[in-house]
């Protein structure tokens, strides 16, 4: 990225970088055993929230690169910093940690993780979808990515921007790595 990047796509840069961050301190020292292993009662394991957000992470970024290209092509520049809207802006808070009883909803089908998989290489595809986030951000920082508009791969007829899209990937991160702590907290040592 260039050095002089507007505050609005650094702060995003750095949200993500303290996501992985995160997910490394996470994934220190657990076997691949402790990272599949579900917490008692329910719910997901440590790869399991990974998985999730690895897949989710792939599926949003599919349905944005679409409409970023064709924005490129049709010359639609950055005119505005890249923010949600207010209805933006109540999904993304809607998403973050910790999930509140009216926010708790199930994955969608094309975003539910395999059930246990293995950590180590959960753990890789995560880092993997990391950088690829990084990297449309990076490639499309010159886009007004407030103003262009993409379908919501998870529920239908819903249209976010670009920016939406980018704020939503970063919330959803910390809500589920703040869920893979709470069960790797509870893990026996």
């Amino acid at each position: 990225m260039p050095a002089n990047l507007p505050a609005d796509i650094t702060e995003l840069q750095a949200q993500l970088e303290a996501n992985e961050r995160d997910a490394k301190a996470l994934a220190a020292g657990l076997t691949d055993e402790q990272g599949s292993r579900a917490p008692e009662g329910g719910g997901w394991s440590v790869a399991e929230c990974l998985d999730h957000l690895a897949t989710g992470n792939r599926v949003y970024l599919r349905a944005m690169q679409e409409p970023a290209n064709r924005a490129r092509m049709r010359g639609k520049f950055r005119r505005r910093p890249a923010k949600p809207g207010w209805v933006g802006r109540l999904f993304v808070g809607f998403l973050e940690p910790p999930p509140r009883w009216w926010s708790k909803l199930k994955a969608p089908p094309n975003a539910r993780p395999r059930v246990a998989p293995p950590l180590a290489p959960t753990f890789a595809s995560f880092l993997d979808t990391q950088a690829d986030v990084r990297e449309f951000l990076r490639a499309n920082a010159d886009l007004d990515l407030a103003g262009i508009r993409f379908p919501n791969p998870f529920t239908r007829g819903i249209f976010f921007s670009l920016a939406t899209g980018l704020h939503v990937i970063v919330a959803h991160e910390r809500r589920h790595l703040w869920q893979a702590w709470r069960v790797r907290r509870g893990l026996p040592t």
